[in-house]
């Protein structure tokens, strides 16, 4: 039986995978930073007119994981895409982080930037926090994306229970073990060659984010802000887009969300895993334009 990591948010590996050469086919955005309590926050910012769009990576990425959609929006929208705290160039202070952590800090990143109302548009763990912000701060958020979001316990969607053995699975130590995880992300299996492992393995060396990872799997395994309950109240025009084969946060989690929250779209992007941002960047980029533009996207049948 193949093995999920049902309610854990994008893999450690997420960040790393496709960033480098989607960033080479763009021009790369402004590299700014803030102070958030007493820690330096990196994001960077596209697009100057227009509504306000910020982007929100998963556990283990950073502003890169977006390389791809920055682009397609800055055209018409003023883009922020930070690096949550604890991961990429963002400050990474030993703390005990939970979704909480990331949603107090996107509120301070609101205040400090002046940003009153914002689109959010997360993947996994950002998407967690996206439809969290939104539970919080009703008012701030204008229209909620959910991209393969992770926040429902294993009781609301009817999954497997998440284990402490499959969860450290998502901070792999070794190359194999990443090459591994890397088969959960993506639906085509021909881009995970042990070359590319190799340098993912690096870069994830490079970035740190070890002890974060570890800390937010403790929070998953204490059961601690999970959404069951909860997103009914959320106002937003919203948007959930998976990935049909998606190993990490099954399908199963999306319709979920789908019938949750009020009005809420649909759409599946077939042949397609954890990150469809980045495997199939130009199907996604489409569904978030047009969703955010206000046309209406027809739900897709199971």
């Amino acid at each position: 039986m193949k093995k999920v990591f049902t309610l854990f948010p994008a893999a450690a590996i997420l960040a790393l995978a496709l960033s480098f050469a989607a960033f080479a086919q763009s021009a790369a955005p402004a590299q700014k930073q803030v102070e958030l309590y007493g820690q330096k926050i990196h994001y960077v910012e596209a697009g100057s007119a227009g509504p306000t769009v910020i982007l929100l990576h998963g556990l283990g990425g950073d502003s890169t994981n977006w390389a791809m959609t920055i682009p397609a929006l800055a055209s018409k929208y003023h883009v922020f895409v930070p690096d949550q705290i604890g991961f990429g160039q963002s400050d990474k202070p030993m703390i005990n982080y939970r979704v909480t952590t990331l949603v107090e800090f996107l509120d301070a990143f609101y205040k400090k930037l002046g940003i009153e109302k914002a689109s959010l548009v997360g993947n996994s763990l950002g998407g967690w926090t996206a439809a969290a912000f939104a539970i919080a701060h009703p008012d701030k958020v204008d229209k909620l994306v959910l991209v393969d979001a992770a926040g429902y316990s294993n009781k609301r969607w009817g999954g497997p229970e998440v284990t402490r053995e499959l969860a450290m699975g998502l901070n792999p130590a070794t190359v194999t073990d990443l090459k591994r995880s890397m088969s959960m992300i993506f639906y085509n299996k021909a881009m995970i060659t042990d070359q590319f492992a190799e340098n993912a393995f690096a870069a994830k060396l490079k970035r740190g984010d070890g002890y974060t990872i570890n800390a937010f799997i403790e929070s998953v395994l204490r059961n601690e802000d999970v959404l069951d309950g909860k997103t009914n109240t959320i106002k937003a025009p919203t948007l959930v887009l998976w990935g049909r084969e998606d190993a990490l946060t099954p399908l199963g989690i999306g319709e979920a969300f789908a019938q949750d929250i009020p009005g809420a779209q649909k759409i599946v992007i077939e042949k397609c895993g954890h990150v469809p941002q980045l495997e199939k960047a130009a199907e996604f980029n489409a569904a978030v334009s047009k969703f955010l533009e206000g046309g209406s996207t027809a739900q897709v049948k199971n």
